[in-house]
């Protein structure tokens, strides 16, 4: 397998999102629960979350599978969630009037979401591993 631009591999595929409005902690709560998951997987724990920006992190999800199909003609069957990571974006600064006439500094953090999708079977989940070395 050769890599292409920015280090992707031929059976690999990413998607961007850029400026969401949530902070970039929120959002990494999202992305850990659906990191390795096989993509049908990962839809469905999108799709039932209450978080507010599942639906963002879903929407991107999406289209990074929408880019494997046309783009690589991969198999939407066998990908999975490779990578998934978030970053801080700008913040948005506004003022708010505090007491005796002070002000009072609002901070709107925005971030931003790639996600890589590779082909394949996904990798077994080191959790459980780490479990049965605890019950020892």
């Amino acid at each position: 397998m050769t890599t292409a631009r920015y280090g992707i591999k031929d059976n690999q595929v990413r998607a961007f999102n850029k400026m969401i409005r949530v902070s970039h902690q929120k959002l990494n709560l999202v992305c850990d629960t659906v990191r390795g998951l096989p993509v049908e997987r990962a839809i469905d724990v999108l799709k039932f979350s209450k978080k507010r920006v599942s639906d963002e992190v879903l929407k991107t999800l999406i289209s990074a599978i929408a880019n494997a199909e046309h783009n690589k003609n991969l198999s939407a069957d066998s990908l999975y969630v490779k990578e998934i990571w978030c970053g801080k974006a700008l913040t948005m600064k506004r003022i708010m009037a505090g007491p005796r006439g002070s002000a009072r500094p609002i901070l709107k953090p925005f971030s931003n979401l790639t996600i890589v999708l590779e082909s394949g079977t996904a990798p077994a989940k080191k959790t459980a591993e780490k479990t049965a070395k605890k019950a020892k």
